[in-house]
This record gives C-alpha cells, structure tokens and sequence, in this order.
C-alpha cells in the first residue's frame, strides 16, 4: 500500500527533480516507510511505501524491468499474485523478489496492458514503456485504489491524492463549479470530475494511454463493468447459499496474505461479522477494532447508534484482541480540518469516525479489512429499491430514483442555495443527465420487471455510493498509515453475487409486488421490510450468532442530527459566521435557514450541515490556502 505520483512532459521538457521530490513527500502519509524515484528525460515517477508484502530492499518502486523497457509505480495489494508468478515462471520468466509488484511489471513484459483485467485486488498503477515513450495509468475493477490526473501547459501530472499537485508551479487551484453543483445535488460526485477544475480521477476499471507522439494525447480505455444482467434462475437457494460461503471463506483468506499484523474492523453488523469469523479461524486471537458514541445527551432513533455491545458479543464469541474507542461530540472539530485535508475529494456522509478508527487500527496493525462492499452486492438497502422496482418503465424509474438521490439541495431549490452569479454559471440540467448517464453507460440494463428494477439499483449504487465509501475509506486509512482490504470485492464472489436471484436477496419481494400503491404511509411500510441480504445472511448463519444475524441494518454514523442541536450548534454557527468561505458560492440567507429549522427540530439537515461544514474548511485549506497544512 502505497502513494504513486507522476510527471509526463508531453513537450518532452526534462523534469524537475526537485519538483518530482516534493509531490511524491506531500504523500508521505501514505507510505511511511520508504520513499524512491525513477527519471528519464522528460518522464518522472515517484513512491511512497507502506510496507506489507516482502519487507527487504528487493519490494522498492519504481521498480524496472531487466531490459529497461518498463518501470512502473504501484498502489494496491493483488490476492492472486502468486498464481501468476507461478504462471509467468512456466514462460520462462525470472523473479526477484516476492512482492505483488514485480508479478504485475512481468506480466507487462508478457502480455503488455492485458494483464490489469486479470489482477484480482485493489491497485492503481503507473507503468512507463521507454521504447514507444507511452505512459499506461491503470485502476482496479472496483475504484478501492485511487488515481488522479490533469494536463497543464503540455505536462500530465498524476498521483493518488490530489494534494500532490498543489507542489507542481504549474497547478493553480481553481474550484469546478459544475462539480460543485453535482456534490450539492447527490452528497457526491457520479462522474469523474472533481472539484478541483481540471482534475480527473481515473474511471474504474480503465487504462488511460498517455502518449506525447500522437495527436490524440490521453485516450481511455474501460476493460470491466458490472453486469447483473445474467441471472442464473436455474440456481437453487441452497446452492446460492453454500457459493456464497465458500467464495467468502476463499476471499477472506485470499485477503490475509501479508508480512505484516492484519486486524478486522468489526462493528455490530453482519458484514464485519462474517469478515472476523472467517479471519479468526485462520489468525487465533487476531485483533479487532470498534468506535462507539457518547450517547449521554442524544434523544431518539439515534440512541441505537451506539454499536459496542454487538461488538463486544462478537470478540468474546471469535476470542479476538478487542479494542474499542468512544467518540464524543467535541471529536467532530478537532478532526474535521484533518478530514478534509485528506479527502480533498469530498464524498458522501459524516466520515469523521472513519478517521478516528482507523487511527485506533493503525496502533497495532497494518492491515485491516473492512465490510464495505456487501450491502451493495447482496441487497443491503431494500427500502431505496422498493422506490422504484414498481415503475413501469425507463422513464418513470428514473423520475423515482432520482427524486430519492437529490440527498442534499433538489433542484428547486438551488436558485436559493447558490449566489445568483454562481447559479447563472451552472447547468441545472446536468445533475439529472449525470445520473441518467450511469445507466446509459451499461447497455445491457432492462427495465421491463420489479427484478429488473432492483438489478438497476445493485448496478447504480455499486458504482456510485459504494465508489465515494471506497475514496472515504482509502483516504482516511491511508491518512494514518493503514491499508484497508476488502473481501465483498473479491472477483469470484462478485461475480458469483451478481448471478444470484433478486428474490433470493430480497426475502419480502412478493409482499411488495402485491403492495398497494395507493396505501397510506407506504414510505413507513417500505422502511418495516428492512430485510436484504437474506441468502448472505442464511450463508453465514452457522457461523455468527443469530443475535447478529437477525440484527437490522445500521450504518457507521455518529448521532450528529442531536450533536447539531446541542453541544456542536455552537461550534457549527461561528464555523459558518458571516465571514465564511463558502459564501463565495453559498448564499448565507440559505445557510442560515438550514441550521434554524434543524436546530428547532422542523427538518433533520445533518447531511447538508455535514456538507456546508465540510465545504467551509475545503474552502480554506485548498481554495483560500489560509490554513497551513503538509500532511
């Protein structure tokens, strides 16, 4: 696990050591350990390492192949390395170490580019080909690894976190207020720009070619995309049941593979569950995190938050090395400033307990694998899918699922939230083409059946809210020196989890087809069939006690709509004074309006709270550069 930085001068002016050197330091956070650098010419590439697999001197980066042809830069950890190794040594090739990297630099030697869609793991990777002056950036199926790049005057800079740039003299911040429209709208961003103008981050599952010998300097190319279009009806749940353990099993042990201590987050839910069940039969004693919540002065469904009880059964259950940590409202503006610094790419919800448990983590491992990734396989969320799975066509879904997905300001409403030269400079068509666009993307989706419908859901929230988890988790892991892993996004039991029946994930589905959709207060009922992941959940049912089996579905959110109203209204109110940042963009009117209705209980707005809040110190430490930050 690692931070990869680049300089390509298209003009093919030499690079700046100095400048090379500064970018890769500004991600020292992410590899800790070791730092290297590759020039030639016109070319530069930089690394940071954290060091999990093969210790010595033989696993540095850039790492170069024998004949020079190619060096790449690496950020990742591939499970079947070993298998290809095995392979490629049948080829006749030679290795020297036994790191994960050298497996992908020979399988560029073999099969060129045509080895990333084979690697099953989580990477972004730089690789140099000095005979045809190419440069290949390439990211995992999944999006876990990030990668960002932008060209500026004939220089293409890339590296794992934006930041990196911010120590080029060529890149100026400017702020994408396309983007910012988009984050307003959805909480997140469902493309690939960022609010940083200029800056791209690399799509999923895509190679881009960067090569300064033809006209056409940056092209893409997309390699893998979800599909839950083959439905295997001749499965049988049984079977479906059996699979889904086995490929779990095969993928938490694929995942463990380290030279260093690896831990499992483990909260009060049965995705972490399962993950720690299987990790504690192969690790005796493996150690175990959970952040829980002061819940002293919370009133409420949020007196439920608290997660440590659930936690603590499970420990005592596995026998694992428990350690917890309680966050309590004044945590929120100590973190936040370091939060944003290290998002610098802001996503989805209240992430601040992220950091503080993967700071917990990074104490006594340094490797920890994390649930993320069930939910959007095995059907986590029924009360969003039941939204939409009656709508009678294309059109009519995504009328519904985009009225649910405006999660922060609806367009209505954006004439009052932005400044009126703001408002008048933004597309206030493009959010919806945005989210239509996703789908469009995959022409294989139907929309003819409720089965249908839900499949569309799976597709669109596993490219979309599970992408801004992965950029939360990434950052906030890496901001404490800590590599997170992912066993849900394993290749076999993706493609395994997208075969499997709706009616098999969805318990309740034929008591919703026959639902009345005329019926009073059919939002609360749709919120009782809070079942989902049924076949996961049989799957696991022999190895995890009931208790957790049967629990609800809960995610990792601090009570921050009480906090709000009580001990941080204050700390929200001068955040958010008259001479904040946002105001730029941001009319205060609108702000102001927000924080009186939560605060007197009339609106729940802890999302856009979240969102201003975040903004406001995005505002200050990249836009503004009034808060001194290098790491």
């Amino acid at each position: 696990m690692c931070g990869i930085v680049g300089i390509y001068n298209i003009d093919r002016r030499p690079v700046q050591e100095e400048v090379l050197k500064e970018m890769t330091r500004q991600l020292s956070h992410r590899g800790p350990d070791d730092e290297g650098f590759y020039q030639y010419q016109h070319v530069g590439l930089g690394h940071r390492r954290l060091s999990i697999l093969d210790l010595s001197e033989k696993g540095r980066q850039p790492m170069v192949s024998e004949d020079e042809e190619w060096v790449i830069v690496f950020n990742g950890c591939i499970y079947n390395y070993i298998e290809l190794k095995e392979e490629m040594i049948k080829k006749g090739k030679a290795f020297k170490s036994s790191t994960d990297t050298e497996a992908i630099l020979r399988g560029l030697e073999i099969y060129g580019i045509d080895i990333f869609p084979r690697l099953n793991g989580m990477f972004a990777v730089a690789a140099y080909h000095k005979p045809t002056d190419t440069l290949y950036l390439s990211r995992d199926r999944y999006g876990i690894k990030p990668l960002y790049y932008t060209i500026i005057n004939q220089t293409c800079l890339f590296a794992s976190e934006i930041k990196a740039f911010l120590k080029h003299p060529d890149f100026k911040v400017e702020i994408n207020l396309h983007a910012l429209n988009e984050y307003f709208t959805f909480q997140n961003l469902f493309d690939y720009q960022t609010l940083f103008k200029g800056v791209i981050m690399l799509p999923p599952a895509n190679t881009v070619k960067v090569d300064a010998n033809t006209g056409n300097t940056i092209k893409h190319h997309s390699w893998w995309n979800y599909d839950f279009s083959h439905t295997d009806n001749t499965l049988t749940f049984d079977d479906a049941v059996s699979e889904t353990r086995r490929l779990l099993q095969q993928a938490v042990k694929r995942q463990m593979i380290s030279d260093v201590p690896v831990g499992s987050y483990l909260s009060g839910g049965m995705d972490s569950g399962s993950i720690t069940a299987i990790a504690s039969s192969l690790i005796p004693r493996i150690s175990t995190f959970t952040a829980g919540f002061d819940l002293s002065t919370v009133t409420g469904v949020e007196a439920n938050y608290d997660e440590r009880r659930d936690a603590e059964l499970m420990a005592s259950y596995f026998k694992t090395e428990h350690y917890e940590q309680v966050i309590n409202a004044g945590d929120l503006s100590w973190s936040l400033p370091k939060v944003v610094w290290h998002l610098e790419d802001l996503r989805v919800g209240m992430s601040y307990p992220n950091y503080y448990i993967s700071r917990l983590a990074s104490k006594f491992v340094k490797v920890c694998l994390q649930g993320t990734g069930g939910d959007e396989l095995f059907g986590g969320y029924p009360w969003r899918y039941y939204r939409v799975f009656k709508s009678l066509d294309q059109k009519e879904f995504f009328d519904n699922y985009y009225s649910f997905w405006q999660r922060l300001v609806p367009d209505g409403e954006k004439k009052e939230l932005f400044k009126p030269e703001i408002y008048n400079a933004v597309d206030h068509l493009e959010p919806r083409r945005i989210f239509e666009r996703v789908f469009l993307f995959n022409n294989k989706l139907k929309y003819d059946t409720p089965e249908d419908h839900i499949n569309n859901s799976l597709y669109f929230e596993i490219k979309t809210f599970l992408s801004g988890l992965l950029i939360v988790g990434d950052r906030l892991s890496m901001a404490n020196g800590l590599e997170e892993r992912y066993p849900f996004l394993d290749n076999d039991l993706v493609e395994f989890a997208m075969r499997i029946p709706v009616r098999y994930k969805l318990g309740n589905l034929e008591k919703m087809i026959k639902l009345d959709e005329n019926l009073t207060g059919k939002k609360m009922i749709y919120r009782e069939f809070d079942d989902g992941k049924n076949v996961l959940r049989k799957a696991m049912s022999q190895i995890i006690p009931q208790e957790i089996i049967q629990r609800k579905k809960q995610g990792f959110s601090a009570p921050d709509e009480s906090w709000y109203r009580g001990e941080n209204a204050q700390y929200v109110k001068e955040l958010l004074g008259r001479n904040a940042c946002l105001y730029e963009f941001i009319q205060k009117k609108y702000v102001d309006k927000i924080i009186h209705e939560h605060i007197n209980l009339r609106i729940n707005h802890r999302l856009l709270i979240w969102s201003f809040i975040c903004f406001e110190w995005w505002c200050r430490i990249f836009l503004k550069k009034n808060v001194a930050y290098d790491s």
